[in-house]
């Protein structure tokens, strides 16, 4: 796979391409991204150094995907489960400074980095808690994750955080972020009695046009 390098034009560009609402402040703080993640992954790594050189498409553009399915509005609840050093959350919150994000890991050094990169980009639509999903109070309108675990046990995690009143386009549940064939991992939760969850699998291919994303989906998961 040949990986390309994206200079701060080629990263406003690329975004504008994708998401022509987006401002000129949210372009500068897209901008932002590499360098902080760079200076922060020196400290504290919580990206793989291969991916860190690539950041703006394995991580970054990766997240941004699940825009692409759902375009949150404003005051929507939203928690990133097993969030890491900010993914897909970060993006998300830049894209839509509205929309409330909650961000949650289990490891405390990478909910440190989040917060360093929250306030270096002044998001003020973003808190980032040290703590698990099981420990988490209230309900949101969609819990986002990329590929922390089997989605049968993420579900379990979170099935009783969704809001019932829901006001977007999509049905309020789950978007993940997982490649490969999902047939297998996605069968227990259509076995057995009971009502079965509703899924739909997008495939970020068909949005952006790059080798790494060929084989990888955002999963939609209504309960």
């Amino acid at each position: 796979m040949d990986d390309i390098m994206y200079s701060n034009q080629d990263i406003s560009k690329v975004i504008k391409a994708h998401f022509a609402f987006a401002t000129y402040e949210q372009l500068q703080r897209f901008e932002m991204l590499p360098a902080l993640y760079g200076e922060w992954n020196e400290k504290i790594n919580v990206v793989s150094r291969k991916d860190i050189e690539n950041i703006f498409e394995r991580h970054i553009l990766h997240s941004l995907a699940i825009a692409k399915v759902c375009h949150f509005k404003p005051n929507s609840e939203i928690l990133d489960v097993g969030t890491g050093g900010g993914f897909p959350g970060i993006p998300l919150a830049v894209l839509f400074p509205e929309v409330n994000f909650t961000l949650i890991d289990s490891i405390g050094k990478k909910i440190r980095v989040v917060n360093e990169v929250k306030d270096a980009l002044g998001l003020k639509n973003v808190n980032a808690y040290q703590t698990r999903a099981e420990q988490v109070k209230g309900s949101f309108d969609f819990i986002v994750s990329r590929a922390v675990t089997q989605m049968p046990e993420f579900v379990g995690w979170v099935r009783n955080k969704i809001s019932r009143i829901g006001y977007h386009s999509l049905d309020n549940g789950i978007l993940y972020l997982k490649g490969g064939d999902l047939t297998q991992e996605l069968m227990p939760l259509l076995e057995g009695k009971g009502k079965k969850p509703k899924i739909k699998c997008y495939d970020i291919a068909n949005y952006f046009h790059s080798e790494f994303f060929l084989t990888k989906k955002v999963v939609h998961i209504k309960l």
